[in-house]
């Protein structure tokens, strides 16, 4: 669950205004929207006394205690007067598994921000649309397709924003189309060539890095390209997703992550490995680690493999 969509007490219907405002963005609010509702004296008054904190000149949080990634972000967003982007704005929209401690928002190049924000690091663009942005979205945020683009362009390094492509496809949060045409709308992407089939690759069924990096180990040393999630049905009639399988040749891959350890996980995997044997196909596993550590054990068995059951380089 994300931060935006846990389970908070609202206000009652008849409280203030102020109340539903600081409720709405989690009890972060500017100077200027707060004079809007109290007077200078009041206001100055509530950071005297400790209820509210003033962690930069512009902005205040109506609470005590530490501040949380839900403060932060507002802050960036309230300081900036500009959405969450790239990984901030994928957070908040429920990607799992790529929160960063600092805040990314994004601006039009001829903007100029005031307010020196801790922890918030400023992207400018030359393209920013209504197209761009949930117009609707608390706290405002580029949309998915978007920020997706953003944040493999403005990524570590590759492995990351490959990584984090996959995670966007394999978590349903953006679909191949919208990336390809924010793609198409912006210019000078860094890394286009490498989102471009990372997006290619995901749309394929390659929804996790291990996936696509099995993939991509596939094409770089010459070996025939695997369909990928393909669906099979077991003995007892369920559905059963293959990494990968090289059709022709009855070729099975798995490609195991820690859940694999798991002990129910490991028995039924291994029933699943018999089920392959005793239909005459075969069965290749390996770890996420070996692909990356390893990759030269990982093509000499997968070739040995292609080899024993018929395939030729062509």
């Amino acid at each position: 669950m994300s931060w935006t969509n846990a389970e908070r007490d609202p206000p009652s219907p008849d409280a203030d205004p102020l109340e539903h405002l600081l409720f709405r963005q989690h009890h972060v609010i500017s100077r200027r929207q707060a004079l809007r509702h109290l007077t200078r004296h009041a206001l100055d008054h509530r950071v005297r006394s400790g209820r509210w904190q003033q962690p930069v000149r512009s902005l205040y949080v109506a609470m005590t205690g530490p501040i949380g990634v839900p403060q932060r972000r507002w802050m960036g967003v309230l300081g900036s007067r500009g959405p969450l982007a790239a990984f901030s704005a994928l957070e908040a929209l429920g990607l799992k598994g790529y929160a960063k401690r600092y805040t990314e928002v994004l601006i039009t190049a001829e903007r100029r921000v005031r307010t020196a924000l801790p922890e918030t690091v400023i992207r400018r663009t030359a393209v920013l649309t209504r197209e761009d942005v949930l117009l609707r979205g608390l706290p405002p945020a580029t949309v998915a397709a978007r920020s997706l683009v953003d944040a493999a362009q403005w990524a570590g390094d590759d492995a990351e924003a490959t990584a984090v492509v996959a995670a966007a496809f394999q978590q349903r949060l953006v679909a191949g189309d919208e990336v390809l045409d924010v793609l198409g709308r912006l210019q000078g992407v860094r890394r286009e060539a490498l989102i471009r089939q990372a997006v290619h690759d995901a749309r394929g069924g390659s929804h996790s890095i291990s996936e696509v990096q099995f993939l991509r180990l596939c094409r770089r040393n010459g070996l025939p390209e695997p369909s990928r999630q393909v669906v099979r049905t077991d003995a007892r009639g369920r559905r059963r997703y293959r990494d990968a399988l090289f059709e022709e040749w009855g070729i099975h891959v798995e490609v195991d992550g820690a859940q694999h350890m798991e002990v129910r996980a490991w028995a039924a995997d291994m029933t699943q490995h018999n089920e392959i044997a005793i239909s005459g196909g075969r069965l290749l596993r390996f770890t996420a680690w070996q692909l990356r550590r390893d990759p030269a054990t990982v093509v000499r068995q997968l070739r040995a493999a292609l080899w024993a059951a018929g395939w030729r380089p062509g």
